[in-house]
This record gives structure tokens, C-alpha cells and sequence, in this order.
């Protein structure tokens, strides 16, 4: 890395650039870096605690072949997440997934991850979200593992840049070539030059929709993840999909954004509606070990009919040992302060229901990518196509090592349009000048983006109320012109609204697009059932005429790979 003053800031010089620095931003910076190129990853957070397992996480999936096995080969991978509708081929899979599944298991393990073992030498496994087989490695102390995975970045020789945001892709004759960002903490604007560039920034937007705390911090998933690599990767004009189909939720305990549906549900747990009826059996062959979506829209489908709320989620039955290591190791390896809240609520599995609710919903997608992971914008690839903890870190090793193969040929970098650059910098920190007219808090401006989105995109829609939608998010993406900020912590949120709004445009202008139901947790009022012809093309999303937005128009084409 090289790194001298420049006129605008500071300008850092470097070979791969990482943008993101969560599990699957970890995992390129380990690919790029065991490819032998100089790499520089960054972040707007710090390193050991930033990403959806900065908090921990309980699984980790692995297809292993292990011998007597069942379901357990890269053929039963492919054959279960092989679909049309998220553009993951064969190749993609086995080589992005599958090739590196044991290699973090190995490294993880050597550095202190504490995977579950069985007497005989083998993983702990279980089954889970309607898979074949058992890939769910059971994992003990799973708060540690984003600090273990920080340790092991930079032992391996990458410069890591803490606090420093994204902003803005940078491209030279159609080719990326590093980022614009700057340091949250300081305000130092920062210019970084790269051969190539990867984007590992998740694939979701926690806060585009509320639970029932109604504190968009309390949520599922990483709350600081408003799926801006979606958003700088279609700005840079790259093709992005799964707006349509990447819109997610899961069951919570009771007011409580906790993760752990997975543990709960491969324990054997059966889901109660308020008549005391299990009820799974009618949405999945799998029951509650079956595919998420189907939980969430059988959970739904009861509450329409009267039958809840409240729904619970019974383990009285279930193998004490089994729920004893649920509940006082799995949960509080995902999300550790479960053990605090389940003393304050009484929550105890072995013996009392445990009330469960539906979540906030996560609007979100990727940036298209190929078999090589890059993008329909040469030298701009992406590490957060797979799903999970183990997807990100896999799929972002592959990015990385792909990413660095490519650096290996190239002599230097594209070059920087400084005029850009300097617009850009005016652009970020706008919101810190005198107000002129009415001043507009970020906070105020995302309660009004989830009071639309709770209303119109929930989990059941009509065409006229997304028209209305639409219509309201452009509105506020015009009020953001309004957004002041005092401090700079108050200036990263500012932008952080920015990037839901456009990511919560984006959803709903490709949820129009679908027209059907079933192939997500939404359901649509004029296209109630699932539409065959719709089972099989992509949906990919480019920047289209301007008019309207900050977004533009986008323009949609229905295929099996990105747009060139």
C-alpha cells in the first residue's frame, strides 16, 4: 500500500481494494492476499466487530462428502441451490462454495473457533431450512469468530482502513479502478486507486421495515448494513438482481430481534398458532425444518385467518441435552446478549413455550456477477453472492482470489477523474453546511421510509399501493436534499438513509415487475399464484434514462447473466 497526500485528501495506492470488511469481505482479503497481492480492505466500521457475525453466529454450513453421509456431495449442493432465480450456476457453487467450505473449517478451527465434534472425530451437524442433508456445523463459541477472522487478516498482511465509508465506485474507460470514501471519525477524505475492487458489503437493508420494538436497531440481522454495495454497484452502472426475490424475514422470539430460527427449528421444535395447533405441515413438506419463506408465509397465512397471534414455538419435547446446548450456547453464540434477555423474561425452552412473532422485513439483492464472480463493469467484483455465514466468507475468497489473479496481469491502476472526485467530496459533506430552509433529521427521514414500506411492500401487496410506494420514496429521496447533519456520526447516517431509500426503490420497482406470488414472502393481490414463465428468467437491473429520482429509470432485462 502506498498512501501520500493529495490535494482532495489522501490518496492510497494499492493492487485489490476490499470494500467491506464482514464475513465475505474477510474471506476476498484472505483470497486476494493468498494470491500474493498487496490489498486494502475497508469499512465504516472496525474490523473485529463489523458484518452480520460481528456478533456472533451459531452455524456454519458445510457440505462435507463425508462417507456415509447422506445429501452430503458438491452434487447435492448444486442440485438444491442451482435455481434460475438467483443466477447461482454449477460452477459457481462448487467453485466459489463448496472448493473452500473445508478450508475455513480448517483455519477457523487452528485459530480458535470451537466447532462441535462428535466422539468419533466428526463435525456436529444438523439439518435445517428444508436442505437434504445435515451442513449445519454446530459452533460453541461463536461470538469469537468475527474477532478470530479479524486476527487472522491481518497476520496475513492486509492493510486494514477502520472507519473509512464508501461512496462512491470509481471507473476508468468503463473498468473500476478503486473508491471514494471518507473517515467517520476524522472526516478525512480519502481517494483509493486500485487494479481491481472488490464489493463485500452484504446483500441487505435491515432498516427498510419495522418489528414490533419499533427500534430499527433491534433487529435480525446487522443493523448497519443498508445493502450499499447493491446501491454503489448500480451507480458505478453495474447490473444488480434479486430486488425482486431477496426480500427476507424470519421468526423472533417476542420482542426481542434475536437470531436463531435455524437452531430452533432443527431441534425439533413444533410452531403453536394461538389454538394451540401445529399448523407447519400445511405450508411445508419439511414442517418447521422446511424452507424459511414457507415459515414465514404459513405463519402469516394463520394470522390472516384468525388463528394469531400468538404463535409459539414448543421444545418441551425435545431431547433436554439437545435444548440445553440451544439455548445456553447456540443462542448466545449469535447474539450474545439472548442470555440476559431470557433471565429478564423467564425464557427457559426445557420447560415454557417460547412466544415468536414475525420480524421486520429485509429488502435487499446483489451485484450480478459470473462465474468468476465480476461484474458486468470489468475489474468490479463481488464476494456477497452467497447466502450465510459460510457463503460470505466462501464467495468472498473466491472474489478475492479472482480479483487478484486479475490484478497479477495488469501493470497499474486507471486513473482518477479529479473533477469527480471533487464533486463527490462537496456531495458528502453537504449535509454538515448551514441549513438553508428546513432542516430534515436522518431519523425522521427513515421512520417515514419504513412507515411506506411497512404499508405498501409488506407481506401482502397490491399493484396500486406499490404505484403509491413508488411514489412516496421519490418524494423522499428529493426531501433528502434536506438531510443536516451536526456531527459526523450524524453525517454516516445521513447517508446510510440514503442508501436504504434507494435500495427500497429499487425493491419495490422490481417487485412490479413480478408479477406473481409465492416466490418470495410476499404475496400480490392482482397475481396470486406462481407464474411458470417466471420460474427460470433473472431479473437484472441497470441504470436506465434519468428522470424522476437520483436513481433514474432503471432498465430491466429478464436473463441468465449480467448485462455487458
Amino acid at each position: 500500500m502506498k498512501t501520500t497526500r493529495h490535494s482532495l485528501g489522501t490518496l492510497v495506492e494499492t493492487d485489490v481494494l476490499i470494500i467491506g470488511s464482514g464475513a465475505s469481505g474477510c474471506g476476498a482479503a484472505l483470497g486476494a492476499r493468498d494470491q500474493g497481492q498487496d490489498v486494502v480492505i475497508i469499512d465504516k466500521g472496525k474490523l473485529e466487530s463489523s458484518g452480520c457475525i460481528g456478533g456472533g453466529n451459531d452455524h456454519y454450513m458445510a457440505v462435507l462428502d463425508e462417507p456415509g453421509a447422506p445429501f452430503d456431495t458438491p452434487d447435492d449442493l448444486v442440485k438444491f441451490y442451482a435455481k434460475p432465480l438467483n443466477g447461482w450456476t454449477p460452477a459457481m457453487l462448487v467453485n466459489g462454495w463448496y472448493n473452500h467450505m473445508r478450508h475455513f473449517l480448517r483455519i477457523l478451527g487452528a485459530a480458535g473457533v470451537d466447532f462441535g465434534r462428535n466422539a468419533d472425530g466428526t463435525y456436529v451437524r444438523t439439518q435445517g431450512f428444508g436442505q437434504p442433508g445435515r451442513w449445519w456445523v454446530h459452533i460453541a463459541n461463536g461470538m469469537t469468530i468475527k474477532r478470530v477472522m479479524a486476527r487472522l487478516v491481518h497476520e496475513s498482511g492486509v492493510h486494514v482502513l477502520d472507519r473509512i465509508m464508501a461512496m462512491r465506485i470509481l471507473a476508468d474507460h468503463g473498468k473500476a479502478c478503486g473508491c471514494l470514501g471518507w473517515n467517520v471519525r476524522t472526516g478525512e477524505y480519502v481517494i483509493i486507486r486500485a487494479k481491481t475492487v472488490v464489493s463485500a458489503q452484504g446483500r441487505s437493508a435491515t432498516r427498510g421495515t419495522d418489528n414490533s420494538t419499533h427500534n430499527a436497531y433491534n433487529v435480525w440481522m446487522y443493523p448497519y448494513n443498508t445493502s450499499a454495495g447493491v446501491v454503489l454497484g448500480y451507480r458505478a452502472g453495474a447490473a444488480v438482481t434479486e430486488l425482486d426475490t431477496y426480500q427476507r424475514a424470519t421468526l423472533l422470539p417476542k420482542g426481542f430481534g434475536c437470531p436463531g430460527m435455524n437452531g430452533i427449528n432443527s431441534s425439533g421444535a413444533h410452531e403453536l398458532n394461538a389454538l394451540g395447533d401445529r399448523f407447519m405441515g400445511k405450508y411445508d413438506p419439511m414442517g418447521e425444518n422446511g424452507v424459511r419463506n414457507n415459515q414465514i408465509q404459513g405463519t402469516f397465512q394463520e394470522q390472516m385467518e384468525g388463528a394469531g397471534p400468538p404463535f409459539y414455538m414448543d421444545m418441551r419435547h425435545v431431547d433436554p441435552a439437545v435444548v440445553r446446548e440451544l439455548q445456553y450456547v447456540l443462542m448466545p453464540g449469535d447474539k450474545a446478549t439472548f442470555g440476559d434477555w431470557a433471565d429478564c423474561t423467564g425464557t427457559d425452552f426445557r420447560r415454557k413455550l417460547l412466544e415468536v412473532e414475525i420480524g421486520e422485513l429485509i429488502f435487499g439483492g446483489a451485484i450480478a456477477v459470473n462465474d468468476s464472480f465480476e461484474s458486468s463493469l470489468p475489474n468490479l467484483f463481488s464476494g456477497s453472492v452467497f447466502l450465510y455465514c459460510s457463503g460470505a466468507m466462501c464467495g468472498g475468497y473466491e472474489a478475492g482470489r479472482q480479483a487478484a489473479l486479475r490484478a497479477s496481469g495488469m501493470r497499474e491502476a486507471g486513473q482518477v477523474d479529479e473533477d469527480m472526485a471533487r464533486e463527490v467530496r462537496d456531495e458528502v459533506f453537504a449535509p454538515m453546511a448551514d441549513p438553508e430552509g428546513d432542516p430534515l433529521d436522518y431519523a425522521e427521514l427513515e421512520q417515514a421510509i419504513r412507515n411506506v414500506m411497512n404499508y405498501y411492500m409488506g407481506f401482502r401487496r397490491s399493484m396500486a399501493g406499490m404505484e403509491r410506494a413508488l411514489e412516496k420514496i421519490r418524494f423522499l429521496s428529493g426531501e433528502a436534499r434536506r438531510l443536516r447533519a451536526a456531527s459526523l456520526r450524524d453525517l454516516m447516517r445521513c447517508h446510510e438513509s440514503r442508501d436504504i431509500l434507494a435500495v427500497c426503490e429499487l425493491a419495490i420497482r422490481a417487485t412490479m415487475e413480478r408479477k406473481e406470488s409465492g416466490r418470495c414472502v410476499y404475496r400480490v393481490r392482482e397475481f396470486p399464484d406462481l407464474n411458470p414463465e417466471m420460474a427460470k428468467p433473472l431479473l437484472l437491473i441497470r441504470p436506465g434514462d434519468a428522470g424522476g429520482s437520483e436513481l433514474g429509470v432503471p432498465r430491466f432485462q429478464w436473463g441468465k447473466a449480467p448485462l455487458l
